[in-house]
């Protein structure tokens, strides 16, 4: 009889002996779909309590926000959290207070303590001339006059010497760059106060900016940049500074209103906080609008012509689900004494689309199911179908983010992301279970008494409609289920699609006999439907239309083409990847610290951050081999070195340098040190007592060295850094260099992609470990690759869009992971499990199953995702530009390139099937069919 039907012999197939590994992936892939089926009949029996519970506990959590504080402290944040810089900080910290010398460790970051600082530029000429420099200082005497002791820069003293004379009708003194020397004789760094410089070259000739050397002229400058440093010390000082800092920025913006011709870049020690979290300030109203927007589009994507079957409210529930999970998490991190910062900002996205995986699944396989069944029933199978996907995809999630929030990440921003996230996404994963579901129950009761999906209101019947106007007829139509049952006529073997979710039973009746009852799952009438226009449009445009298109013989080269060209551009990206560790790329754009940084680029990149050079060690400093080690180490940078004056002070003395210890220490308490212009050394040294009557020992010191840099400013600081400390190790002088500015340059790189490393060798290993006992082995191969091309296509494009590797953009590239594991996950599973078909048909059958799911994510992720990249904030246009592009590779991924590879790639469709020479063995095959009308046919050959 079988030999009349060739269309059933070639989709039921007998089955093999098989290995132990795949009986064991059987069992418990049975035995798990069997659990949640169990749960998915207990939420459907107890719908009213998981709806209300959900909702119940988001607002007693969310009353919480008493609570809400926000991170002041950046710096933990955005620096690597354990650096060799860190510890050579608190040494340097221990011997020279920075609290009294950071007006000599200038950086051009942020400075530890409080401290306001200005660039004055003048728009046309320089400022030197009498008019600016005459404003400049009435507006430092203005600033200096509030009450608060601070520290005041060289150049003050400088320029008030300049205006004196020029009060006093005297030769004007020569102001050198970037190394000047004062009226008393002492000499001052100035190549981070003064900016745009032109000196006097040979022969009158004007150099060009920032060309000055030692011992020319400065001729003009364009930029002038003052700093305030505070004296701040206990909790009323901080407040009292904090005062002061808020006057500061007053006082500049009065100044600015009466002085077109001067441009103000203020800042302050608090502006990198204010504007890292003003990020979050501005994104309020576009995160308002992407909630619409993806609302919107929700409801279109669960709409249908069916005004029944359709069920438009699905759409906003799961948002509402997500809404609640993300308020029930918050309330959580409030209660627990967590702080809030800008990068949370991006928590919201990735539970978007999860949740929106799950529910867009889960409305797909309801729609799968016998409409004839209980709602109960209904519910129990789509947990059946859906639960283990999801789970596992949420596992991804999990240890991707669990991972990368360990005490092995070295990012504080990053690991505090992802504990947040990963918290939000588990309790997202329960509330879609509880809340979600019991919505998904209560639509079913509606569709069970045919009620209008949208107003609730029952339909009537076709014999009813007939007399009513056609807008009524068109807003009101469904089938009713009698009506489908004698429309639907017995198909073919070519208007049937393979099915992937057959449990098949295999019982022994004789040697060589064989008996096979094949139950299939209830979505397969889903594929049996004869008016795919009345569907889903996507369904119906992927059934038709797109499954049909992009397996079609001609057009896989081109998709193969295409997947050369995105590798080619990818790896062109990945080999350009820069690292970005400026503070003011993470924070809101036209804010003070852009602005200052801006112009701080400009005017004064000339130079590096002032280093400081600290022998911490005694060292024999009279011995001539050390002298002459110490002066190679500093030859070649701008330096403000207390040894090498007191060498010069020596020599002009007529007396030896290498005196012996005492002589060498006495002359430098007694002599060198007691002069005017060199008493401020005394602050640069260290000494310690050995007895009485001898003279101490020198137990540290320090000198300023200044590199000369190009526009790759930290790229030069960051490997003058690894080159000094290479140094330190061989030298006999026992030495290390700092600035503020080294605790985000020191191993940023590493400590920003190591948990982006992490997180992929755990999803990996995550996946290799499930292989042999849950997940088909070849599944997880194709999903670990189908991740890693999703990844290296995102690293790549971000780096081609301007996109650098700081803490942002590595956050979204670690939610990318889970982001493409929920697109291509379902389709690769529902591609594998199939066998007996042509790789067509199962490719087919899966888009349709689980690509159009994956499609209505994405669709609205991407609406989601528009009104963000609208933010005038750098730290949201990093996320935007990342998240947009793992929305677009995971598209590609699942709806291109997976589906033209699985054609002629593994897995084999004909694993199991016996060839068509083996007749002489004899077998009984018993199939059981299932329609929508519940007639039972056997067919039996032999």
């Amino acid at each position: 009889m079988l030999g009349g039907a060739p269309g059933l012999s070639a989709r039921w197939e007998r089955l093999e002996p098989r290995p132990r590994a795949r009986m064991l992936r059987q069992v418990l892939h049975a035995g798990l779909r069997t659990s949640f089926r169990a749960l998915g009949r207990f939420v459907a029996g107890h719908a009213v309590f998981f709806a209300s519970a959900p909702v119940l506990l988001s607002v007693l959590l969310g009353a919480s926000f008493s609570r809400y504080r926000v991170e002041e402290d950046v710096q933990s944040l955005l620096a690597p959290k354990h650096s060799l810089a860190k510890i050579e900080g608190s040494l340097v910290e221990s011997l020279f207070p920075v609290n009294r010398s950071r007006h000599a460790l200038y950086s051009d970051l942020q400075t530890p303590g409080r401290y306001g600082r200005v660039i004055v530029t003048a728009r046309k000429g320089s400022l030197l001339e009498a008019a600016h420099l005459d404003a400049v200082l009435a507006l430092h005497r203005n600033i200096y006059q509030m009450q608060n002791a601070c520290i005041i820069d060289d150049i003050i003293r400088a320029m008030e010497e300049i205006q004196a004379a020029r009060a006093w009708n005297r030769t004007l003194p020569v102001l050198h760059y970037p190394i000047t020397r004062l009226a008393d004789g002492r000499r001052a760094y100035i190549g981070h106060q003064l900016g745009g410089v032109q000196g006097w070259g040979p022969g009158g000739a004007v150099r060009a900016q920032g060309a000055g050397g030692r011992g020319e002229g400065v001729r003009s400058a364009r930029a002038l940049q003052l700093t305030y440093y505070l004296q701040a010390r206990g909790e009323l000082m901080e407040q009292v500074a904090g005062l002061w800092e808020e006057a500061f920025c007053a006082e500049l913006q009065r100044f600015a209103a009466g002085h077109s011709r001067l441009g103000i870049y203020p800042s302050t020690s608090s502006s990198l906080r204010t504007d890292f979290q003003f990020s979050s300030i501005l994104a309020h109203r576009p995160l308002l609008a992407s909630l619409g927007a993806c609302g919107v589009l929700a409801i279109l994507c669960c709409s249908m012509r069916d005004c029944v079957r359709s069920k438009p409210w699905l759409g906003l529930l799961a948002l509402l689900s997500i809404t609640l999970s993300g308020l029930s998490a918050a309330g959580i991190l409030n209660l627990t004494g967590a702080t809030y910062n800008s990068t949370y900002l991006g928590i919201p996205f990735v539970m978007l689309g999860h949740g929106l995986f799950g529910s867009f699944e889960m409305l797909s396989s309801w729609r799968r199911t016998r409409e004839d069944q209980h709602v109960k029933e209904r519910v129990a199978s789509v947990f059946e179908d859906v639960m283990l996907r999801f789970s596992g995809s949420t596992m991804l999630h999990l240890m991707t983010l669990g991972l990368a929030a360990s005490p092995l990440t070295n990012m504080e921003a990053v690991r505090l992301f992802c504990r947040t996230a990963a918290l939000a996404v588990s309790v997202s994963y329960v509330y879609m279970l509880s809340f979600y579901s019991s919505c998904l129950v209560f639509t079913g009761y509606l569709e069970t008494g045919y009620r209008h999906g949208c107003f609730c209101r029952r339909v009537p019947r076709p014999d009813r409609l007939s007399s009513k106007p056609a807008w009524y007829r068109c807003l009101m139509f469904t089938r009713y289920q009698d009506e489908s049952q004698t429309a639907n006529p017995q198909l073919g073997p070519s208007h049937a699609l393979p099915n992937s979710e057959l449990t098949r039973t295999r019982t022994a009746i004789g040697a060589g006999v064989h008996c096979t009852r094949t139950h299939p799952h209830p979505s397969a009438t889903a594929s049996m439907d004869p008016h795919p226009q009345d569907s889903h449009l996507l369904l119906g445009c992927v059934r038709r239309c797109y499954g049909n298109w992009i397996t079609n013989t001609y057009v896989k080269p081109f998709v193969v083409l295409l997947y050369l060209v995105y590798i080619s551009f990818g790896l062109m990206g990945f080999l350009q990847v820069t690292q970005g560790s400026d503070p003011s790329a993470v924070v809101a754009m036209d804010t003070a610290t852009v602005l200052y940084a801006r112009a701080q680029q400009r005017y004064f990149s000339s130079y590096s951050p002032v280093i400081g050079f600290y022998i911490y060690e005694s060292a024999p400093y009279w011995n001539s081999s050390v002298q002459r080690d110490l002066l190679e180490y500093a030859k070649g940078f701008q330096r403000i070195s207390w040894l090498e004056a007191y060498l010069n002070f020596l020599s002009d003395h007529n007396q030896s340098t290498s005196l012996p210890r005492e002589n060498f220490t006495y002359t430098l308490r007694h002599s060198f040190l007691r002069q005017p212009q060199f008493a401020h050394f005394a602050d640069d040294i260290i000494f310690a007592e050995r007895g009485e009557g001898e003279e101490p020992d020198l137990a540290a010191s320090r000198i300023f060295l200044v590199a000369k840099t190009t526009e790759n400013k930290r790229e030069e600081m960051s490997v003058l850094l690894d080159t000094l400390r290479r140094l330190s190790l061989t030298s006999r002088v026992r030495f290390l260099i700092f600035n503020p500015s080294f605790v985000y340059l020191d191993r940023y790189a590493a400590a920003v992609s190591s948990p982006l490393r992490h997180s992929l060798l755990a999803v990996l290993f995550l996946l290799g470990l499930s292989s042999l006992a849950i997940v088909e082995p070849l599944v997880s191969v194709w999903l670990g690759l189908t991740l890693l091309s999703v990844q290296f296509g995102v690293l790549g494009f971000m780096t081609l869009w301007g996109v650098e590797l700081d803490c942002m953009s590595v956050l979204c590239l670690i939610s990318a992971l889970g982001h493409s594991a929920d697109c291509s996950g379902p389709l690769l599973c529902g591609f594998a499990s199939g066998q007996g078909e042509s790789r067509t048909r199962w490719v087919r059958a899966a888009l349709e199953r689980h690509g159009v799911p994956s499609l209505q994510t994405l669709i609205c992720y991407g609406a989601a995702l528009v009104p963000v990249g609208s933010v005038r904030s750098n730290l949201t246009q990093t996320m935007f530009r990342c998240l947009a592009l793992t929305a677009s590779c995971s598209a590609l991924h699942t709806l291109a390139f997976l589906p033209t590879l699985l054609t002629f790639l593994p897995p084999s469709k004909n694993r199991g099937l016996r060839p068509a020479g083996e007749s002489q063995r004899q077998g009984a095959e018993c199939v059981e069919m299932n329609d929508s009308t519940r007639v039972v046919d056997q067919i039996t050959t032999v």
